[in-house]
């Protein structure tokens, strides 16, 4: 199976927090005609709980879990776009199978961008539930470092997710027929 064909089998859109996963998933998949899915949402409704209310109620850990499972199914399907959570590119013991059987994009923001967008998201505090316990921009910082060099490591395509929306698109379609492997920001 070449590169393309694993593409449209599958399509993995992982960043960090507020990079924009949502929001390119649903509009690159009414474009492509596949169907979308958000992990943190699916989360969410096989437990009966946002995800504040897991992690106060089960911890990370817990959740961790559920993240983890859950990307383990998805690995296998077709015609499918993902937004995963930030946390996703965390689970290394899996991570070659889904490079293997999907195309990873990771979008990735600047942080003042990616600060910015928490502060003024209203769900932030409802949907994005501390990492660290520290305030919201140092958290940020310290999350985005730690996490880089496996999200760099771990996609086929970078994209500058602060773009307008329509380039990024282009240039996953482009990195699709290209069979693209490189980092192109």
């Amino acid at each position: 199976m070449n590169e393309t064909e694993r593409a449209r089998k599958v399509i993995f859109l992982i960043g960090g927090r507020a990079c924009g996963k949502t929001t390119i998933g649903k509009l690159l998949a009414q474009k492509l005609q596949m169907e979308f899915l958000d992990m943190d949402k699916t989360i969410e409704e096989l437990e009966g709980k946002n995800i504040q209310q897991l992690v106060t109620d089960e911890g990370w850990e817990f959740f961790r879990k559920k993240e983890e499972n859950l990307l383990q199914k998805l690995v296998g399907q077709d015609n499918l776009i993902i937004a995963s959570g930030g946390g996703a590119i965390l689970h290394q013991n899996i991570w070659p199978t889904v490079m293997k059987n999907g195309f990873v994009v990771w979008l990735n923001a600047k942080i003042e961008t990616v600060q910015a967008r928490l502060i003024n998201d209203h769900k932030t505090a409802a949907q994005r539930p501390s990492l660290t316990g520290e305030n919201i921009l140092s958290e940020t910082e310290k999350v985005m470092a730690a996490r880089e060099p496996l999200y760099r490591k771990g996609s086929h395509l970078c994209i500058d997710s602060g773009q307008p929306v329509k380039t990024i698109i282009e240039t996953i379609e482009k990195g699709l027929k290209e069979g693209k492997r490189g980092k192109g920001d």
